[in-house]
C-alpha cells in the first residue's frame, strides 16, 4: 500500500480490526520511509449483476427470487430443503460462471428448468407453466409429452440393458 503522505510504495500493517460484523476490515499502517501512520479500509466489492427480463427491463439479481420460485414449484412434493438449496446453488454458480454484468432471465429460467426436470417432474411442470406462460392447455400438453417422451427414452434404454443381461426377456427362456 502506497503512503498517502510521501507516496513511498511500502508500508507495514500495525493493527487490523473487523468492523460491521466482518464486512469491513480496518488496518492501521505505518510508512517505512517517513514513519507516518494512516488508516485503510477494505470491503468486498459486490458484483452488481443485472437480470434482463423478457420485456427488456432490468432488475438486480436476486438469489432469493430463484429460491422462492423453486420452493413454490416443489410445494407439497417429496423434495427436501437441502435439494432445493443445492439446485439454487447450482443455478447461481452457472449464472456467476458467465462472468457477465447482465444475464437474461431466460438463461436463469432455463437453468432452473433443466435442474428441476431431473429433481421432480411435477415441480418441473409447475415451474414451466409459470415460466413459459402457457397460453392454453395445448402448450402444457406439449411440455408433458416432452417429459413423457424423455422418460420413455430412458425406460426403453433401461429395458434394452436388462434384456441384454437376460433378466427380463421371457422369450429367451422358451
Amino acid at each position: 500500500m502506497r503512503c498517502p503522505i510521501c507516496h513511498f510504495p511500502e508500508t507495514d500493517v500495525i493493527d487490523t480490526r473487523k468492523l460491521y460484523e466482518g464486512e469491513v476490515i480496518r488496518r492501521r499502517r505505518k510508512c517505512r520511509a517517513c514513519g507516518r501512520r494512516f488508516t485503510t479500509y477494505e470491503r468486498i466489492e459486490s458484483v452488481s449483476l443485472m437480470v434482463v427480463k423478457k420485456d427488456g427491463t432490468r432488475e438486480p439479481y436476486d438469489r432469493e427470487k430463484i429460491a422462492r420460485g423453486v420452493r413454490t414449484a416443489c410445494y407439497r412434493r417429496p423434495v427436501s430443503a437441502d435439494a432445493i438449496e443445492q439446485l439454487v446453488n447450482e443455478v447461481e454458480t452457472a449464472v456467476m460462471a458467465t462472468d457477465q454484468q447482465e444475464i437474461s432471465s431466460q438463461f436463469i429460467g432455463d437453468a432452473v428448468m433443466h435442474r428441476l426436470r431431473d429433481l421432480d417432474e411435477v415441480a418441473y411442470i409447475r415451474f414451466a407453466s409459470v415460466y413459459r406462460s402457457f397460453a392454453d392447455i395445448g402448450k402444457l400438453r406439449e411440455a408433458v409429452d416432452e417429459l413423457l417422451e424423455r422418460e420413455g427414452t430412458r425406460n426403453s434404454h433401461l429395458s434394452a440393458v436388462t434384456t441384454d443381461q437376460g433378466t427380463t426377456d421371457n422369450h429367451s427362456r422358451m
